[in-house]
């Protein structure tokens, strides 16, 4: 199975979906998930040599995440609800639906978007770039239409603080959560 990388924005929109998160994941994500698929076949939680099939990996809090969907996985809900509680201290596993009304800000409503997360304090100053790294930070968050909108208002715009307003009208450029936005290309 291949761990898919999601963002949290993406996650809010996983409503009607149930499943285990594990926190503080370091390391190699596929020992993370063989290890544990092993485990909860061994402890008799996923049934009839069922799998994870299906596995996302995100950052929260400066935290590696794995979330686990239930969906298609045949599991003894019961005994995946003790071993939650027992590894807690160990992996901070939680339900999905829990984590994401205590650690995401709930679910999105429908219709509702979220501005992805890009901070620009160690970004290049230059517009072009700004502007890059906005665009590709709508398009992780599922908004490329977004992101063409923005781009068209922004070069139609009068000067370089008009450009900046545009963009923060799109992107939360707060320095809180900054893993929607890849600065990696402005500190070359």
């Amino acid at each position: 199975m291949a761990v898919e990388k999601i963002t949290t924005e993406q996650l809010r929109t996983m409503k009607d979906t149930e499943g285990i998160v594990v926190q503080g994941c370091g390391g190699d994500l596929q020992a993370w998930v063989d290890g544990l698929n092993e485990s909860l076949n061994e402890s008799g939680i996923l049934l009839n040599g069922c799998q994870f099939e299906k596995g996302y990996t995100f950052k929260n809090d400066g935290v590696t995440c794995l979330f686990f969907p239930f969906d298609g996985v045949e599991c003894d809900i019961e005994k995946m609800a003790m071993w939650r509680i027992r590894t807690h201290g160990l992996f901070g596993g939680t339900w999905f639906s829990d984590y994401a009304n205590n650690r995401l800000g709930g679910f999105a409503e429908e219709g509702q978007k979220k501005k992805p997360h890009c901070p620009l304090e160690n970004a290049d100053g230059n517009i072009f770039n700004i502007l890059g790294l906005a665009s590709r930070a709508l398009r992780r968050a599922g908004m490329a239409e977004e992101a063409k909108e923005m781009c068209e208002k922004v070069t139609h715009s009068g000067d370089y603080y008009q450009a900046l307003g545009v963009i923060m009208e799109y992107v939360d450029v707060s320095s809180d959560e900054g893993e929607d936005c890849d600065l990696s290309q402005s500190q070359q």
